[in-house]
């Protein structure tokens, strides 16, 4: 039975024509007839009468209606309900990330996720600053994040990696054959400092170690800092992820005693978490243990 010629039936008896119904469904007057006819040889019963007043009921379509009637209300709640749990299926867990672990960690997690989680969309957004995650999560503008663990702030945090720090020196920066780099021997340089709070970690190594450099603010991207590096304007200090990729033309070297910022997962404090939420750290943490491995 086609709902669809039902509804335009039902709505051409309650108006009282075709033409008045034409006008209210979106179909010709010519077309709605056309449909009625149809609906009317599929059934093998004359529904309605037609004359130069409107249309009437048959004997038959009295009898028809309420059980129409019923059929249609209970189509639509068939309908409704089909809608409603194919939206849920459909959940779009939001995720802010730094722009190092969006393009290094995410492409892999995203795929390990979609594949047992097909319904389940993401949103995925880079931040601008280190803050910004733990901002966007208490606000409740995001579902989780992944960035660098951050006093002051309170979230469900899950510890996934230890992102060593690294100087970086310009190409022919002396380094006397060492295999990494004093962080005492920063004190008193020039110093380039990366841009967007990500000086947090590198202000925290410096104070923990007594270091003073003369730091120049740098409001350029992690590359751009990199590339001056290179042309002797000073030296700096990163996060092995915001490095990957970046070191041509330039020295890097670990920093000892060796310091670094702990990276993980955060996600909302509940009692219970959310399936969907559940299976996205669980290919999270396998996708750490494949690196670890």
């Amino acid at each position: 039975m086609d709902s669809k010629k039902l509804e335009i039936l039902m709505t051409a008896i309650d108006l009282g024509s075709f033409s008045k119904a034409s006008e209210v469904v979106g179909y010709t007057q010519s077309g709605l007839t056309h449909m009625v006819d149809s609906l009317e040889r599929d059934i093998g019963l004359t529904l309605v009468r037609r004359d130069h007043n409107g249309i009437t009921l048959t004997k038959e379509g009295e009898t028809l209606i309420p059980s129409i009637r019923e059929f249609l209300r209970a189509n639509a709640k068939l309908e409704n309900q089909i809608a409603a749990i194919t939206e849920k299926k459909r959940d779009t867990i939001r995720i802010a990330a730094y722009a190092s672990i969006a393009m290094h960690w995410m492409p892999e997690i995203l795929y390990r996720f979609r594949r047992v989680c097909p319904n389940i969309d993401v949103d995925l957004r880079m931040v601008d600053h280190e803050l910004e995650p733990f901002e966007l999560l208490e606000k409740g503008r995001t579902d989780v994040i992944f960035a660098a663990r951050q006093k002051g702030f309170s979230c469900d945090w899950t510890p996934l990696w230890q992102d060593a720090m690294y100087a970086i020196l310009p190409p022919d920066y002396d380094v006397q054959g060492e295999d990494s780099f004093p962080i005492t021997d920063f004190d008193g340089k020039e110093f380039l400092m990366p841009y967007g709070k990500f000086d947090l970690d590198v202000n925290a190594a410096f104070e923990k170690n007594g270091v003073r450099p003369k730091v120049r603010p740098c409001h350029v991207d992690d590359e751009t800092v990199i590339r001056m590096v290179g042309k002797g304007l000073g030296l700096s200090m990163m996060a092995e992820m915001m490095l990957r990729g970046r070191t041509n033309g330039v020295k890097i070297l670990p920093v000892s005693p060796a310091t670094g910022r702990e990276l993980g997962m955060g996600m909302h404090l509940r009692e219970h978490m959310p399936e969907g939420i559940g299976r996205l750290r669980a290919c999270v943490l396998e996708f750490i243990d494949t690196l670890k491995s």
